[in-house]
């Protein structure tokens, strides 16, 4: 009997509830009155003593960052079960990214709080929505703590730095994937695949009055139904929610160095940026941007209302959302075309009721010029001009498929990280192709984000044969991938993998000439062929410069003969129609 009820007592101690357990979940914003964010440290072990506390809460690590760490991702589900593929069969996912600006705190202390308040009751458990939050994205930022580095920032006391451990701007690095951490982010959006996603953020810039601004990623890009959805309802639904609960908000203010009432547009988010890359898989994308010089504690709890009000409209449209999300590839793919790069659309814009104030030109004390001052005692109310409509200004055919060489497999390690559905051939394959050679292209004088990026290229395309090797990937565009695909392999599109350096090899020539032996090769080749010779007289008359560089006009001919080689400027990535 005593064994029984020792036995009995065991069994009630293990599946006693987690509620049980005593711990403090006042966080280090609280504890300080608002004025500190919580360390990392303390903000992983706050979300290990929630998930122990409380069963609807599960902490996991996964992958490396460049620090050295692991990231965490927290998931809030009332019915405690954890297993995504699960949960995705009834629930919507909305994902929230803190601290990838570690100095850009707001986030990090507002969804501890967040997710606290849900699972102690003080807010209603969502039933349609699972909230899964990386508590601090950039690890190495955020341990790199000062109270300096951001200048214009009123609070808080101390913050992390927004250069990663190996000092990249993880915001620029979600297309490349230079950093381990945003190849774990890779990781963690493909478990995850978030219906609605969250990124939490600081401000720079003009000044007003709102401590909230939103910067939802551009609907036309976004595009279909989902664009059509975010623009007509989840972002005025959002806005409305917030005025009612006495947080006013309007778009982020896309101003520097001027004043706003002067107009201004929307910020085009392209995949190198968090919500460009999640638009690739059609997750409704936001950034919040809450004011810098507005007070620590209240830019918190404006994100904090923020993150409350986008859980209500998931909950209330979660049905709609799963809808257009499942049919969304079809109507990309039936258009047949896929737009790469865009502009401002200047025959649409739309009026802001925008709340700013007074700023002036002014001589500076400083450096004598003029410079931009804001007046507070000053605010006003007034109509303003906001271009939030872009066009396309570059469109493809979309193809059946493309076909890489397996050679370049720092491009395909990226494809797969991304969950790029593809076969290798199982023999050598001849296939008929669209081929592109890189006509022009320009490149940054400066490094950014440690590469020297290309910009405003031109291809020339042609159809021919091309016989591929046992083991070269063969990749369809009707997959869920289909946009990550066109982005980053077309090379035209600004964020391409051509555009980030990852096919710098074809721009430089492996063979070359000796001009005292090239001479008479030219020779003999430009008299055994009169259409050549012909094209190269018009070619000297027609440019002056080239008239006048002997090095350039023997290139040229060597360029037109079969001793030049092939891979040169060829872009290696072929497209199947």
């Amino acid at each position: 009997m005593k064994k029984i009820v020792i036995l009995l007592v065991l069994i009630t101690s293990c599946n006693s509830k987690k509620e049980n357990t005593n711990f403090d979940f006042t966080t280090a914003f609280e504890k300080s009155n608002g004025t500190e964010t919580a360390t990392y440290q303390e903000s992983i072990t706050y979300y290990k003593n929630l998930a122990e506390a409380y069963p609807q809460i599960s902490i996991d690590s996964i992958g490396e960052t460049d620090s050295g760490r692991p990231l965490h991702i927290v998931t809030l589900n009332p019915d405690a079960e954890f297993n995504f593929e699960t949960i995705r069969k009834n629930k919507r996912i909305l994902l929230v990214n803190n601290g990838i600006h570690p100095g850009e705190s707001d986030g990090i202390d507002a969804t501890m709080m967040l997710f606290r308040d849900i699972a102690q009751g003080k807010i209603e458990a969502p039933k349609h929505t699972v909230l899964v939050a990386i508590p601090i994205y950039n690890i190495g930022g955020s341990l790199n703590r000062n109270s300096t580095t951001r200048t214009n920032q009123n609070g808080p006391k101390e913050y992390g730095f927004r250069g990663n451990a190996r000092n990249y701007d993880l915001n620029r690095d979600f297309i490349k994937s230079d950093t381990k951490n945003a190849r774990t982010f890779a990781q963690i959006f493909h478990l995850v695949q978030p219906d609605v996603f969250i990124d939490n953020h600081v401000s720079n810039g003009a000044d007003y009055q709102y401590t909230l601004t939103h910067l939802f990623t551009q609907h036309n890009k976004l595009g279909g139904d989902l664009g059509q959805y975010l623009h007509t309802e989840m972002m005025p639904n959002l806005e409305q929610k917030l005025v009612t609960k006495q947080w006013d908000i309007t778009p982020y203010v896309n101003v520097f160095n001027s004043v706003p009432e002067d107009g201004f547009s929307q910020f085009m988010d392209s995949p190198r940026y968090s919500t460009g890359y999640t638009t690739l898989f059609n997750t409704l994308g936001m950034m919040v941007e809450t004011h810098m010089l507005k007070p620590y504690k209240q830019r918190v709890e404006g994100t904090y209302e923020l993150m409350k009000s986008m859980i209500e409209i998931v909950e209330k449209d979660s049905d709609k959302i799963k809808t257009m999300r499942s049919n969304a590839l079809k109507t990309y793919q039936d258009a047949g075309t896929y737009p790469l790069d865009w502009q401002i659309d200047t025959t649409r814009t739309s009026t802001l009721k925008f709340k700013g104030f007074e700023g002036t030109m002014l001589p500076s004390d400083v450096t004598g010029s003029q410079r931009l001052k804001y007046d507070r005692t000053k605010p006003f109310t007034k109509d303003v001009v906001y271009k939030n409509y872009f066009k396309p200004t570059l469109e493809v055919t979309i193809p059946s498929a493309y076909v890489i060489p397996q050679g370049w497999w720092n491009v395909i390690d990226l494809l797969k990280l991304n969950k790029v559905e593809m076969t290798q051939f199982k023999n050598d394959t001849t296939l008929t192709v669209e081929s592109y050679k890189i006509d022009n292209y320009n490149t940054r004088n400066q490094a950014y984000e440690g590469h020297y990026q290309h910009y405003s290229t031109k291809v020339i395309s042609t159809q021919k044969e091309v016989t591929f090797n046992k083991g070269d990937y063969y990749i369809k565009t009707n997959q869920p991938a289909f946009r990550y695909l066109l982005e980053t392999l077309e090379p035209q599109a600004p964020d391409s993998f051509f555009n980030w350096n990852f096919f710098d090899t074809i721009l430089q020539q492996k063979e070359g000439f000796s001009p005292y032996v090239w001479e008479d090769m030219a020779l003999q080749l430009l008299e055994n062929n009169t259409d050549l010779k012909t094209a190269f007289e018009a070619k000297k008359q027609s440019e002056e410069a080239f008239a006048n560089n002997w090095y350039a006009q023997l290139d040229w001919i060597h360029q037109q003969s079969a001793y030049y080689e092939k891979a040169h400027l060829q872009y290696p990535v072929y497209r199947v129609k």
